[in-house]
């Protein structure tokens, strides 16, 4: 159902019944290490190039999803899921090896949430009953890609971030009332919001009023107040943005409190590690989500919790003739019902 001018409400509450996380060394180091449920000693990961290795942490997140959920990739309709590299290659190769209907998704680290929108909206309306979603990075595919190889040692600002090396899946599926498991309540969808930002080093910034943007259309659409969530958790705005969008939120009325405010990027890793702003990629919200924030809700530490993945939809070509940088989040609640 549309509620306001960006939202759907999902009356049936698709669930999420199994999920899937693998990472590399650096997340095997990180704060969240133990919500992973693979890990991998190098970013080789036994292929010969960075993007096979993507290709390898997608498909290891599809088959535990899958074991996890005890069915087989014959049983799923559709996978919608994307990541960072050009033409998203390396989905498309996963997609290639599992062979289920697929939906290639590209909005940068905005990725998993429309995603996991998408998918709810298909399985809430009777379209499917078994639906994949999930997005992947790598970081040193995406350095190689959007910067400088890893190998050329370039020094980076402070307003940097780190690309996550890793993958979230997860698996929608319609609800069962007997089993308690998150279920997803509405989605935001977001605007492609461009303040004129070329910094290619300042994603958080850039990244930030589109954020604020799609959280404040959420609760006007929805006609509900910030308080309803316990967790409101953005995707990867690191230090900067996650502070610039805080502050527009305000502003606009919202009371939202610092401690309900949350960002993956700024869970990901510990204190200690080089990783300047905090973390990035498209594998950031969706190892953070189907890693860990699931973990929680099962637990009960969150009942409702507000998802806001944030993407820079520029490419090292719009970066090289000068372009601004557009950016846009979505938004999915998640609850324990």
């Amino acid at each position: 159902m549309l509620k306001g001018h960006q939202s759907w409400v999902f009356t049936n509450r698709p669930m999420i019944s199994a999920t899937g996380v693998s990472g590399g060394p650096f997340e095997a180091n990180g704060n969240l290490a133990d919500a992973f449920d693979i890990l991998h000693e190098d970013l080789w990961m036994g292929m010969d190039s960075y993007e096979k290795a993507h290709r390898v942490l997608i498909e290891e997140a599809i088959q535990t999803t899958l074991t996890k959920a005890k069915i087989e990739k014959e049983q799923v309709e559709f996978l919608f899921a994307g990541d960072l590299i050009n033409q998203i290659t390396p989905t498309n190769f996963a997609a290639s090896t599992m062979q289920i209907p697929y939906f290639g998704l590209f909005n940068a680290c905005a990725t998993s949430m429309e995603g996991l929108a998408l998918a709810s909206f298909v399985v809430n309306y009777g379209g499917a009953k078994y639906v994949l979603t999930g997005a992947a990075s790598h970081n040193a595919a995406a350095e190689k890609q959007f910067r400088y190889p890893t190998e050329y040692g370039g020094q980076k600002p402070p307003t940097a971030q780190w690309t996550v090396t890793g993958a979230g899946v997860a698996l929608v599926t319609a609800n069962e009332p007997e089993k308690d498991l998150p279920v997803m309540t509405s989605a935001t969808i977001g605007k492609v919001i461009d303040m004129g930002l070329t910094d290619p080093f300042n994603m958080g910034g850039a990244m930030a009023p589109a954020a604020a943007d799609t959280i404040i259309a959420h609760f006007r659409d929805l006609e509900i107040d910030p308080s309803y969530y316990d967790l409101i958790i953005t995707g990867d705005l690191g230090r900067i943005g996650h502070d610039t969008a805080f502050e527009l939120i305000n502003k606009s009325g919202l009371e939202l409190e610092r401690k309900q405010f949350q960002d993956c990027g700024l869970l990901i890793y510990k204190e200690d590690q080089p990783v300047q702003a905090g973390g990035s990629g498209a594998g950031c919200s969706a190892t953070v989500l189907y890693g860990h924030l699931v973990n929680e809700l099962k637990k009960g530490t969150y009942k409702r919790i507000l998802v806001v993945a944030t993407g820079a939809l520029l490419s090292p070509l719009s970066f090289q003739q000068g372009e601004t940088i557009p950016c846009i989040a979505h938004a999915v609640a998640i609850e324990m019902i």
